[in-house]
């Protein structure tokens, strides 16, 4: 069993760069999680305890439809004045900033922010359910006993 904050806090670990350059990698036996960030010389992993078998990656939020769908989603709902407006704004490179700039700007920032998290978080849900992984609301008891 693994404790939902810490998968939260690696898929919010995979999900802060662009696809690939961090991985987290969750043991099933174990609950223990693995980081390797190509830009961070991170690399908790060594194949040789890492069984194929037992463990899986944690996806990136683009695997989970999480990305620029997600921002889409939201300005439909709260701004359908201004899709076509953030649409293109993701045609360049630093659209998040410019579309949290814009949103700030109709004083939705916060309310994106909340949107986000608990999409978030029904998604990673999900990913769990569909991938048989068992999580408890709490954190892990990390105290040692003497």
């Amino acid at each position: 069993m693994i404790a939902f904050n810490e998968l939260m806090d690696a898929f919010l670990f995979v999900s802060s760069e662009r696809q690939g350059m961090h991985t987290a990698i969750l043991c099933m036996e174990t609950g223990q999680i693995y980081y390797r960030s190509e830009l961070g010389g991170i690399d908790e992993t060594d194949d040789d305890d890492l069984d194929q078998y037992s463990c899986i990656e944690i996806p990136h939020k683009n695997d989970l439809g999480l990305g620029r769908d997600l921002v889409f989603e939201f300005v439909e709902t709260r701004l359908p004045g201004y899709y076509d407006r953030v649409q293109r704004m993701f045609e360049k490179r630093g659209a998040y900033g410019r579309c949290k700039d814009f949103l700030e700007s109709k004083g939705l920032l916060e309310s994106w922010y909340q949107f986000e998290n608990q999409r978030e978080e029904t998604a990673i849900r999900q990913w769990c359910a569909e991938n048989q992984i068992e999580i408890s609301e709490s954190p892990r008891d990390t105290t040692l006993s003497i």
